[in-house]
């Protein structure tokens, strides 16, 4: 259970993902360069596709040069524990996760959003909702601000030196996954169409249960058909993971837009093709 202060326990018990059983899919490989580091230079696109280019300051950009643990590597969970690879994730992010059970599925859609943001110096962009509504700026943690809970009310006081610190900035983050969820991030976006489909947009249902995925990267070929790769987190807590596709292994791990009907079947996993949203700003 994700708690931190006791009185949310009801909005908390809304925040962890679906669990399902992964299909026994073989994981395809001659779409898989060893060698590589990051999404980009590890994941090669089928044949007759190509990525699309994102400026260097970009979300997409981000996304698609998110450093690789070696090829191989399994999934930790955040008790140190493997996840096994098969049927569900090609790669994982190299990227911590804390020691606490926090780090979600929507959790890790937030992380990677403020990880980006934070790196990029967007700091007053950095803004998460509670699953009861309440806002959290970063700009008021790093000036010193933090939560503080009286009754069933949440509100602002300022207890701490500012600080711009990246361990401060890991706290807040921290402080978001044991308060938001997939009910208050799906609230947050927008709905895009899935033909329109970018690097950052999300699959997600809210909810108990519900789920979130975060596209990483897309490519297109010359009749602008599109195939992208999804990236999740899920319960309990673990390492960011760039999922299979259980249903195209010629592809796998790529998608393709044009292969999706009204559901999006991922190892672990069913989304709508209606549940791709988009964060607003």
């Amino acid at each position: 259970m994700k708690n931190i202060f006791g009185i949310l326990w009801f909005a908390l018990t809304l925040n962890f993902c679906a669990q399902s059983s992964p299909k026994n899919t073989e994981r395809t490989g001659n779409l898989i360069n060893p060698q590589g580091t990051d999404i980009t230079t590890r994941i090669i696109p089928p044949a007759g596709y190509k990525r699309q280019t994102y400026a260097s300051n970009s979300f997409a950009y981000y996304l698609s040069h998110l450093k690789l643990k070696p090829h191989g590597s399994k999934v930790k969970y955040y008790n140190g524990d493997e996840k096994p690879a098969d049927g569900v994730y090609i790669a994982v992010v190299d990227m911590d996760i804390g020691r606490r059970n926090l780090q979600q599925c929507a959790d890790a859609v937030m992380r990677l959003r403020g990880e980006y943001l934070y790196k990029t110096g967007q700091y007053d962009k950095i803004h998460f909702d509670f699953t009861n509504g309440f806002r959290v700026d970063y700009r008021k943690w790093r000036q010193g601000y933090r939560v503080a809970v009286n009754g069933n009310k949440v509100r602002w006081i300022k207890s701490a030196a500012p600080s711009g610190s990246y361990t401060a900035f890991r706290k807040y983050m921290d402080l978001v996954f044991a308060y938001a969820g997939t009910l208050s991030l799906s609230k947050e976006l927008v709905t895009v169409p899935l033909e329109d489909i970018k690097p950052g947009d999300v699959f997600i249902r809210g909810g108990s249960p519900g789920h979130a995925a975060i596209v990483v990267d897309v490519a297109e070929d010359k009749h602008h058909n599109k195939v992208f790769l999804l990236a999740q987190s899920y319960m309990p807590a673990q390492e960011i993971q760039i999922l299979i596709n259980p249903n195209n292994p010629d592809i796998s791990p790529w998608y393709a837009v044009n292969e999706t009907g009204d559901v999006l079947v991922t190892p672990e996993y069913t989304f709508k093709r209606t549940e791709l949203k988009r964060f607003a700003d």
